[in-house]
């Protein structure tokens, strides 16, 4: 079965979030049924890391968007990865979405309608003359419109819409239209229509032929008014007529601490001398003090979602007991100058890198004792399954892939609330579990024996690409 797989990031080449993970790990996993294939936008950073690129096809102007090519690359491991190049569009300083000072790029439309725009014609075989596709799978929001101009094309090919998480809607004026070449019919309740503005991600759930999402537990909870964001009467109804399924994510091989080259020390479980070696090197790098108290690890997306405000709110009692904190990642300002202020108050035992090095995140999980997750809403997550295959016990809000990820006083630590009373509940019980070293043992030992494989959740995509293909 031949898939096309649209995404607008992949660790490979650019991360962002976790999107980046999952599509550089699912696609090598559906390799043994498929003939898979990325297509990801040409950013500078991107293009420039492939040794070779061949120009294999052409799109003329459409609408407000212009003229683009098509190349075909691969990863070292032989993926076949196609680009869009339209330097113009993509080859900007900043990150996929926004500028260096995190502000959204204002034609974030054309950019991403190009996208899906020249996905569509590549699946339809328009542009790669050696290559169709059986099935589309489209990624967020930024990969919505897939689905929507497979139908506007009225061609017959099956479309699997992946929300990895549905805050992220790409709302954008009625004018939008215009510029993307949508038909006007298209600007109705089950078209792209979402309050008066034009919505993606709502283009890709009335369009796709089948929804999926990161974890079974939100799948459930997006048909709810708590976290359906406007959006849960028409997931109901996908849900309600099987249309809806909740896919796990996977993590790789290479969260091994075993064999993980990036650590200041490989260990096994039970060598809990190889993890205090990663836990003083952590300290030394953030200018901790030393301390035999607990590590607090921290690697997130520092966004409100994140509940970075229930750690910030925790941090005095989490010092006075004793517990040292060290955070990585990049997000918000504000929640940046915040922890970034709170280290100032306390370098001695908060450590704070504004900014993201998978090296430097793999040793936090490598050294921490635990992991703070807060999230208000988890789709999936990876840093809980991160964490316990290092030996950090996560402490997680229980929502989302948390809840199913998460065994409750086993392998880590789950609150009910996403509060600051509910969450510091969760960190006591992680201080009592520290204090008693043989309970701590049997923990760490039980995280770290938890398989996150990606080939469970390939198989799940599997049967259900074959299902989408021969349905009418």
């Amino acid at each position: 079965m031949r898939v096309l797989f649209v995404t607008t990031e992949m660790d490979d080449f650019v991360r962002v979030g976790g999107l980046a993970a999952v599509s550089a790990a699912l696609p090598r996993a559906l390799r043994r049924w498929t003939d898979v294939r990325v297509v990801l936008p040409g950013y500078g950073d991107v293009v420039e890391q492939f040794t070779h690129i061949e120009i294999i096809g052409h799109s003329p102007p459409f609408a407000e968007m212009p003229a683009c090519s098509l190349g075909l690359g691969a990863t070292k491991d032989g993926l076949p990865v196609y680009v869009v190049l339209c330097p113009q569009l993509y080859d900007r300083p900043g990150n996929p979405y926004g500028d260096e000072t995190g502000h959204d790029w204002p034609d974030n439309d054309i950019r991403f309608a190009r996208l899906a725009s020249v996905a569509t014609e590549l699946a339809e075989g328009k542009l790669d003359p050696n290559w169709a596709a059986d099935l589309v799978h489209a990624n967020d929001w930024q990969a919505a419109l897939v689905p929507a101009y497979l139908a506007w094309h009225g061609s017959k090919i099956p479309s699997i819409l992946t929300i990895h998480n549905l805050a992220y809607q790409g709302l954008f004026e009625k004018e939008t239209l215009r510029r993307i070449g949508a038909p006007q019919d298209s600007f109705h309740v089950d078209g792209l229509e979402f309050y008066d503005k034009l919505s993606f991600l709502k283009g890709g759930l009335n369009y796709a032929s089948h929804l999926t999402t990161v974890s079974e537990t939100y799948a459930r909870e997006i048909t709810t008014s708590e976290l359906g964001c406007g959006l849960e009467g028409l997931l109901r109804r996908r849900s309600d007529a099987a249309q809806l399924t909740g896919i796990l994510n996977g993590i790789d091989e290479s969260w091994d601490p075993r064999a993980c080259a990036l650590l200041a020390q490989r260990f096994a479980a039970g060598d809990w001398q190889g993890k205090q070696a990663n836990a003083d090197y952590i300290r030394q790098q953030f200018g901790l003090a030393l301390s035999r108290g607990p590590l607090f690890g921290l690697v997130a997306r520092l966004v409100h979602q994140k509940g970075i405000d229930l750690v910030l709110s925790a941090t005095d009692e989490i010092i006075e007991a004793g517990g040292q904190i060290v955070v990585t990642g990049r997000g918000e300002p504000e929640i940046e100058q915040a922890l970034v202020a709170a280290h100032r108050r306390r370098p001695d035992a908060v450590g704070v890198a504004i900014g993201f090095n998978d090296a430097q995140a793999r040793r936090i999980f490598a050294g921490s004792d635990f992991t703070l997750m807060p999230s208000r809403f988890e789709p999936c997550g990876l840093s809980q399954m991160y964490a316990q295959r290092f030996g950090s016990l996560p402490i997680g809000h229980q929502t989302g892939g948390l809840a199913e990820t998460i065994a409750d006083g086993e392998t880590g630590f789950l609150f009910p609330q996403p509060s600051t009373e509910s969450f510091i509940g969760g960190v006591r019980r992680a201080f009592s579990a520290f204090m008693a070293k043989d309970r701590l043992d049997a923990m760490r030992r039980s995280a770290m024996a938890r398989s996150f494989s990606w080939s469970i959740s390939a198989a799940c995509y599997g049967a259900l690409y074959r299902k989408t293909v021969v349905s009418p």
